[in-house]
């Protein structure tokens, strides 16, 4: 079951929509925004929608305006130039994993079933977190933990594991969470697990790299005045948006001109929205959303 769309209406105001605009849905899940951007869309109007997850392939929505290419948005401006689109006037990002994924079992996404050690949000990709746990060197696999998974006991924790997997391969998720039993107090045992998969599911799909790679190339996609509304689930991704935004990359100071003027694609729209109490309780998954809009200069 794919559930409710976070920050629905607000996401899609961001994008300040043209009725005969051609607008991408980089994160299509269950086609909740997709669905709120075609009812505001006149009849030449256009939303193409990208999901690397083959499972919502069967969401496709039946409109004449509407394309559902089934790839990683990071190959946002390769795909469209295939359907002869080359500016757009908006695109809506939804990062994170959808509650359909986390749901089923079987995908290795969630701490509350056991399942092999997969994560993968397309099948086609080959690393799987299978890979991760049992593969990765001491270096890479601390830096993974730490890094993407804010864990303080990181080093640790990656002694623990190659040292269990020498013994024996770690397989599954219950399997994972018996090895690393002692750094999860039953106090806080959801949260930290919840931190574990989060970093492992983050490098089995590169999730870093495929936004930077993807924000890279908004300035030449959106057209003058055309819109970015991004919604993020943690640190990380908001981090790299807010100061994308502000900067026009991710490390340092924006650019100047030679008279020293500030030369960046996107201004910010407004300030930061955060669901409201009443959607949060209706929702449990939008709880650390947050939405960053922005438009080009």
């Amino acid at each position: 079951m794919y559930h409710n769309p976070v920050l629905l209406k607000e996401s899609v105001d961001g994008l300040a929509i043209e009725e005969n605009g051609v607008y991408v849905d980089v994160t299509f899940g269950g086609g909740g925004h997709s669905k709120e951007i075609l009812k505001q869309l006149g009849p030449d109007g256009k939303l193409f929608a990208f999901d690397q997850d083959e499972e919502a392939m069967g969401n496709a929505l039946s409109d004449s305006r509407f394309t559902l290419i089934n790839e990683n948005f990071r190959y946002i401006t390769q795909f469209l130039k295939f359907y002869g689109i080359r500016k757009v006037n908006g695109v809506l990002a939804d990062f994170g994993v959808s509650s359909h994924q986390f749901d089923k079992a079987e995908r290795g996404f969630s701490t509350r079933f056991d399942a092999l050690l997969d994560m993968r949000m397309s099948q086609k990709n080959t690393v799987s977190a299978y890979d991760v746990v049992n593969s990765y060197a001491y270096d890479d696999l601390r830096k993974v933990l730490f890094v993407y998974g804010d864990l303080r006991n990181a080093n640790a924790m990656a002694k623990v594991v190659i040292a269990q997997r020498e013994a024996n391969p770690i397989k599954t998720t219950q399997q994972l969470k018996e090895v690393l039993r002692q750094f999860l107090p039953a106090s806080k045992e959801h949260k930290i697990l919840a931190q574990i998969y989060q970093a492992i599911r983050i490098e089995v799909n590169q999730e870093i790299a495929v936004i930077e790679e993807f924000l890279m190339q908004t300035p030449d996609l959106i057209v003058g005045g055309g819109r970015l509304s991004f919604i993020s689930y943690h640190s990380l991704e908001d981090r790299l948006v807010k100061r994308f935004i502000r900067a026009g990359k991710f490390e340092g100071e924006p650019e100047k001109d030679f008279y020293g003027n500030i030369e960046v694609p996107f201004k910010k729209v407004g300030g930061l929205i955060v669901p409201t109490a009443q959607e949060v309780a209706k929702n449990n998954r939008a709880r650390s959303a947050k939405l960053r809009i922005a438009e080009r200069i």
